[in-house]
């Protein structure tokens, strides 16, 4: 049976297995494997239990191995590749009884007090969340999707029913959400696209889909309750793969994170 877990606070709550060694569970979801989303944050979660809170992430590079299975509990285990005066390095494996399902590096800096600029700006004129119907997947996130045009997608999120308490969470909870919207922007360069409806089914009946990897840069933080635009261009499709970069902005226009992602877009042949 899915574990009963519908509160991003419960979601981060890792039970420590040894050394460096921590266990998260999950909700079930609607396509029928672990959200991506979920396993990076959970990893995340665990490398931040390793390092001094004078530090902060700063970014993460992560492969999805296997797909996961939400009805088992997920092991992440921890490695401490480095510890320097400024710069931290964490590498952590999400296993389940199949095996590894995610790899990820993650790094950390302590806070300096240096040049902070701003170059990507917001797109103007959009849509604001309470003008836009409801488009959520699970008790989590909320969702409002934004109309658009071309191998791009928009949406505004935040975490459901939650207050940050600390930068980790802000981290962790930004890293949850920004597995959401990848897919849908790298998929509407493949001239299949066209052929979909707006549900898991349709696109699961054309193409053998998965997220390769995932990237995050922190810029910025803001408060996981808020709304926050998550802006997505595809960058096209080859080899059977699309890949999509998209920044992530606070309601008021603060450059919070960049994000890119691979993901595997295959034609069904049978």
């Amino acid at each position: 049976m899915p574990f009963d877990v519908t509160d991003f606070k419960k979601l981060m709550l890792l039970e420590p297995h040894g050394p460096d060694v921590y266990v998260g569970i999950g909700p079930s979801y609607p396509w029928g494997r672990v959200y991506g989303g979920q396993v990076v944050a959970q990893a995340l979660q665990a490398a931040c239990a390793t390092v001094d809170g004078e530090y902060r992430v700063h970014s993460l590079h992560s492969y999805f191995i296997r797909g996961g299975d939400y009805e088992e509990p997920i092991r992440y285990e921890v490695d401490r590749i480095r510890n320097g005066r400024s710069f931290l390095t964490r590498r952590v494996v999400a296993r389940q009884s199949v095996g590894p399902i995610l790899n990820l590096s993650a790094s950390f800096q302590k806070r300096e007090e240096q040049a902070d600029v701003q170059e990507c700006k917001m797109p103007k004129n959009l849509p604001q969340p309470e003008d836009l119907p409801e488009d959520d997947w699970g008790p989590i996130l909320e969702r409002r999707s934004i109309p658009s045009k071309g191998a791009v997608a928009a949406c505004w999120i935040r975490i459901a029913g939650s207050e940050a308490e600390d930068e980790i969470d802000r981290a962790c909870a930004l890293a949850y959400a920004s597995d959401d919207l990848p897919t849908d922007a790298a998929s509407r360069s493949h001239p299949l696209h066209a052929t979909l409806t707006d549900d898991h089914a349709s696109y699961g009946e054309t193409f053998v889909g998965a997220s390769l990897d995932h990237s995050i840069w922190f810029h910025r933080s803001a408060p996981q309750n808020e709304w926050v635009l998550h802006d997505f261009q595809s960058h096209g499709v080859v080899g059977a793969r699309g890949l999509t970069i998209g920044q992530i902005y606070s309601r008021d226009g603060l450059h919070l994170a960049t994000v890119a992602q691979e993901i595997l877009i295959r034609e069904r042949t049978r």
